[in-house]
């Protein structure tokens, strides 16, 4: 089910992503997460390895930006970090429950998490690889990338992971409850 989830969300324009004037909101990170912790962190790596693969194929075949072409094409920045939303988030949720925190915080901070690793490590790759060829790719000069990448974490990033934040608990659970 998640995997159809995924396929929808990578496909269909505005459903994976909400533009907000200039910027493109990702809440695809949501669905991994909520796999991550009603499925476990092993099978939340699986589904984002899937996303990540997608992610890879999509920038040869029908590539998401302009940028897509240039940067995701590189299977370490668009499947690494996507494996590690599902994993990382799901062992914080995992191992944090066990000590009877409240349910919905630990849902909320795995939400958080996840968004900002797939944030944070994608721009962080994206800075090493092509931090030498940002001029031909971003048009700015290679000094002026990182404040770049970094307004990007400032904006994208940070509503991403507030959004991740209030829809994960909200999403899991009922899930968790029809699971149960």
């Amino acid at each position: 089910m998640f995997i159809a989830i995924i396929l929808i969300q990578t496909t269909i324009p505005g459903i994976g992503n909400i533009p907000i004037g200039p910027l493109s909101i990702t809440i695809i990170p949501i669905t991994i997460i909520v796999a991550s912790i009603l499925l476990g962190s092993k099978n939340g790596a699986i589904l984002g390895g899937v996303w990540g693969l997608i992610t890879f194929i999509r920038a040869f075949w029908w590539p998401t930006s302009p940028l897509a072409v240039f940067v995701l094409i590189n299977p370490i920045i668009s499947v690494l970090p996507r494996i590690l939303v599902g994993l990382v988030s799901g062992l914080f949720y995992h191992k944090l429950v066990k000590y009877k925190i409240n349910n919905k915080l630990l849902m909320s901070l795995s939400g958080i998490i996840g968004s900002l690793i797939n944030t944070i490590l994608v721009l962080f790759l994206i800075y090493i690889f092509y931090k030498n060829d940002s001029f031909n790719i971003y048009h700015i000069n290679t000094n002026e990338l990182l404040p770049y990448l970094l307004g990007i974490a400032g904006t994208n990033g940070l509503i991403e992971a507030i959004l991740s934040g209030i829809f994960v608990p909200l999403i899991s659970v009922p899930l968790q409850k029809i699971k149960k």
